[in-house]
């Protein structure tokens, strides 16, 4: 059985900034907290819980300390809530999340109705939209336009894990409930690197794998992206999580990867494929 792992696997440039930040500040003497999971990694938060980083749902009942921003952002409320309480803020959002920001802020500004592409119940989502004015909406699809009050001037932007025909489909409902429109890429390249690759992949094993949190949106894509093209996809966190039945008549195995895997449960995926496959 060849095992095959895509070159574009684990940590975008985003989440590796973010967990680096978060690990460095672990090493300072106050308390320090992250407002919501630094990433959508169960065992990385862990690792930083044993270091002394609590994770918070609010600051309701913080006074004093570090407080990371995660990758993902945070609202407009909360940061301002963090400065008026005078907490050390290290903001780790990742620079692609606080583009998408910025331009919601700007459109608004400039009298656009703003439509978000992504999910609403997901935190990057509810941080972009917290940067708009009264005229935001957020759709999941082309669909969700078609119920958008039409407007003058739309602006568009997406959650940053979000599959460009997806986005795509979206304006393309847009042009069609409004005089004008200006619309802004926000997908992450990591994203949509990550999702051509392993669309090929699955194209061309037996069975594919994809690693990563069921709490994060761009692995939980990726497995949408492989099913569609390999009905044996499977998506775990952990090596543990592995069913060797998976492999029966598999001669070709691919592996990928969310943006928020580490590379060390990357590795304890493979060495326990590599071990079944050995006791074959």
């Amino acid at each position: 059985m060849k095992v095959i792992l895509a070159h574009q696997a684990g940590f975008c440039f985003g989440v590796k900034r973010a967990t680096q930040m978060a690990f460095e500040t672990a090493g300072t003497d106050q308390k320090t907290f992250t407002l919501g999971p630094i990433i959508h990694s169960p065992q990385v938060v862990g690792r930083l819980e044993e270091l002394g980083v609590s994770v918070l749902d609010s600051l309701d009942d913080l006074e004093k300390g570090t407080i990371i921003i995660r990758s993902h952002g945070v609202t407009l409320k909360e940061i301002n809530e963090a400065k008026q309480k005078g907490l050390d803020i290290v903001d780790a959002t990742c620079p692609f999340v606080k583009k998408a920001q910025e331009h919601v802020k700007s459109l608004s500004e400039a009298g656009y109705g703003v439509v978000v592409v992504g999910d609403a119940d997901h935190p990057e989502v509810q941080g972009i939209v917290s940067y708009g004015g009264e005229k935001i909406f957020v759709v999941a699809s082309g669909e969700g336009v078609k119920k958008l009050p039409k407007m003058r001037k739309i602006g568009v932007v997406a959650q940053t894990t979000q599959a460009f025909e997806n986005l795509k489909n979206v304006v393309s409902e847009c042009l069609l409930r409004c005089g004008e429109i200006r619309v802004y890429n926000t997908i992450c390249d990591a994203t949509a690197v990550r999702q051509e690759e392993a669309k090929k992949l699955s194209s061309s094993v037996d069975c594919m794998l994809v690693v990563g949190g069921f709490n994060s949106a761009n692995t939980r894509r990726l497995f949408e992206v492989c099913s569609e093209i390999q009905s044996q996809t499977y998506q775990i966190e952990t090596a543990d999580e592995i069913d060797p039945a998976w492999f029966k008549d598999a001669e070709r195995v691919g592996v990928t990867a969310g943006a928020s895997t580490p590379k060390w449960i990357i590795d304890e995926v493979m060495n326990k494929i590599e071990e079944l496959n050995k006791s074959d």
